[in-house]
């Protein structure tokens, strides 16, 4: 259940064009605070173009794109981030050879002393880095060790970590569970989850797969080459209308009827 009335983002008639190309045509949605927005579609339906747009790495061409209900155009995503907003990618920006703790201030170091006598203040880092993961449940034995060795799903909780730690309001998670197996998709749809119940994130969650989307989200859009092909509330959808809609909706039913009159045909021959 959402903990404001008012979206903490909002896309009105929303469109970008490369060219000829509509990468994203008239979309509309919204992100509540303490919510799980989910974002399905396949390859080349518009998804990393809506993130783009959300977290400021590209303008949109037409609409309106409002934060907190101000209308705004991105130059750049430190714009967004100095809003809250921020995307955690597959990548994760993680450096697998250094420690946890430097991962977590990895472009953000917390220094004491001035001038010459500046350096690294790694007590500060090391204690901020050990009470923000415990504030996500996650007891790590060692954040001296490298964070190659944790496993994919506790690299994408530490990174979810440390964007909530460094203020995002709004966080865009890009196919987080996409390269994982089925216990560690768990660990990460638990984090999700608890980012929104109990930290009041608006989570955008971007999938392709209905299924850990039906498990955590309260709101569910469906793109298709750019359009929105399914705007709902999860009361008024169930797993088998969202499977529906992200295997193609319409589309799928127009084709299972002419796949039909084409058995028709061929019995029709024989």
């Amino acid at each position: 259940m959402s903990q404001s009335s008012r979206p903490m983002i909002q896309f009105d008639r929303v469109c970008k064009n490369y060219g000829n190309f509509s990468a994203l045509k008239d979309v509309s949605f919204a992100v509540r605070q303490g919510e799980v927005t989910c974002i399905l579609g396949d390859n080349g339906a518009g998804k990393s173009t809506l993130i783009s747009i959300i977290a400021g790495l590209h303008g949109h061409d037409q609409g309106t794109y409002a934060v907190d209900g101000s209308a705004m155009r991105f130059t750049s995503p430190r714009e967004a981030l100095d809003l809250g907003i921020a995307a955690v990618y597959q990548t994760l920006a993680l450096v697998p050879l250094m420690s946890i703790w430097r991962n977590f201030f990895l472009g953000s170091e917390l220094t004491r002393g001035a001038g010459p006598f500046r350096r690294l203040d790694v007590a500060a880092m090391w204690t901020q880095t050990d009470e923000a993961l415990r504030r996500m449940g996650i007891n790590v034995s060692d954040l001296e060790q490298p964070v190659g060795t944790l496993s994919g799903g506790q690299r994408q909780v530490v990174a979810i970590a440390r964007a909530i730690h460094f203020g995002a309001r709004v966080l865009i998670l890009d196919e987080p569970t996409a390269a994982l197996g089925v216990t560690q998709s768990g660990i990460v749809l638990r984090y999700i989850a608890q980012a929104a119940r109990e930290h009041g994130i608006g989570v955008i969650f971007i999938t392709h797969n209905p299924h850990h989307a039906y498990m955590v989200g309260d709101h569910f859009m469906v793109l298709a080459r750019g359009e929105v092909e399914l705007d709902a509330p999860r009361a008024e959808l169930s797993l088998d209308n969202l499977m529906f809609h992200m295997a193609g909706g319409a589309g799928l039913n127009a084709l299972q009827h002419e796949l039909g009159r084409m058995d028709q045909t061929a019995t029709a021959a024989h």
